[in-house]
C-alpha cells in the first residue's frame, strides 16, 4: 500500500503559542538524521528509498484560516486520489479537521483514534471556532466520523464533557486507562497530539500537561490497532513545537511515531 506524506505548517489559530508550523521540517530532519534506522518495531521497512511512501513536501499556506482549511482538504483529496493512504505532519491540531474531511469521503464508516491530553471538543475557544482546541467538535458535528475514541485525556472541562456526551465520544481518561485500545474494525484514522505524552518525554509542545503517557504506551497502542484487523487510511502527528524543544528530543519522538505510523499505513 502506497502512503503519501504531507507537511502542514499551519499554527495561526494556536491559542497560546505559535511554533508548530515549524514541526514538519524538524520531524523530517530527525527521521533522516542517521541516529535511528528505518525499520519499525514490528520489522516493517520504511526506508524512503524503497518506494512504499512518497514525501509530497510542505503545503504552502497563508494565515487565512478558511483558505488554509480549503487548501489542506483539497491537497489531501489529491494525495489520496489513487487509493493511497495519507500521513500528515502538523502544524497544530486544527489541521486534522480538513484532512479528515478528505479521508471521510473515501469510506462509508470511519473510526478516529485520538491520542491527546486535551479532548479538543470546544465549540469555540475565545470566540474562535477555528481554534486548535475545536477540531473534533467540527469533525463530529459534520458527521465525518462514526466513532471517536480519545485516549490520554487529563484535562476535561465541563463544556467539553458536555460536548463529549453530545457526540457520543468514547473518552479514556488517562488516570483510568488500562493500556488497552477498545476494539476497532473497518476504516480508522489515527491522530496523535504529542502533548498526550508527559512533558518528560516530549518537552517541545506548547501546552505542558504533566502526568501523561509514555512513548512506550502510545507505540503499544498503535501496535494494538495494527493487530485489530482495522484498515488505517490516514494518520497525523501534530502539535510538536520545535521552539520549545530540548536537544531535538520531541522531534525525535515525532520521527519515531512517524516511522510506526508508516508501518501501520503500509501494512493494514
Amino acid at each position: 500500500m502506497t502512503v503519501r506524506l504531507q507537511g502542514i505548517p499551519y499554527d495561526a489559530h494556536s491559542s497560546f503559542l505559535r511554533g508548530p508550523a515549524l514541526a514538519p521540517d524538524a520531524i523530517r530532519e530527525a527521521f533522516t538524521c542517521g541516529s535511528a534506522n528505518y525499520t519499525t518495531e514490528l520489522g516493517v521497512e520504511v526506508d524512503p528509498s524503497k518506494g512504499t511512501w512518497t514525501d509530497l513536501g510542505n503545503l504552502e499556506l497563508t494565515d487565512d484560516v478558511e483558505l488554509a482549511v480549503e487548501h489542506i482538504r483539497n491537497a489531501s483529496v489529491v494525495a489520496m486520489a489513487d487509493g493511497s493512504r495519507i500521513l500528515s505532519l502538523g502544524g497544530d491540531h486544527l489541521v486534522t479537521w480538513p484532512v479528515v474531511q478528505a479521508v471521510s469521503a473515501t469510506t462509508s464508516r470511519l473510526t478516529i483514534v485520538h491520542f491527546d491530553a486535551h479532548p479538543d471538543l470546544y465549540d469555540e475557544l475565545d470566540g474562535d471556532r477555528y481554534s486548535h482546541a475545536c477540531p473534533f467538535a467540527r469533525i463530529m458535528e459534520a458527521g465525518l466520523a462514526d466513532r471517536l475514541i480519545q485516549i490520554g485525556i487529563r484535562t476535561m472541562t465541563a463544556h467539553q464533557q458536555e460536548q463529549a456526551e453530545r457526540f457520543g465520544v468514547e473518552v479514556l481518561h488517562y488516570r483510568e486507562w488500562d493500556g488497552l485500545v477498545p476494539d476497532v474494525d473497518g476504516d480508522v484514522y489515527v491522530s496523535i497530539d504529542v502533548d498526550a505524552l508527559d512533558p518528560a518525554f516530549a518537552p517541545g509542545v506548547s501546552h505542558f500537561e504533566p502526568g501523561g503517557m509514555t512513548v512506550r504506551e502510545i507505540v503499544d497502542a498503535l501496535h494494538q490497532i495494527g493487530a485489530s484487523g482495522a484498515r488505517v487510511l490516514g494518520a497525523d502527528v501534530v502539535e510538536v513545537n520545535p521552539e520549545r524543544d530540548v536537544h531535538g528530543l520531541t522531534a525525535m519522538v515525532g520521527a519515531k511515531l512517524m516511522r510506526e505510523l508508516l508501518g501501520l499505513l503500509t501494512t493494514t
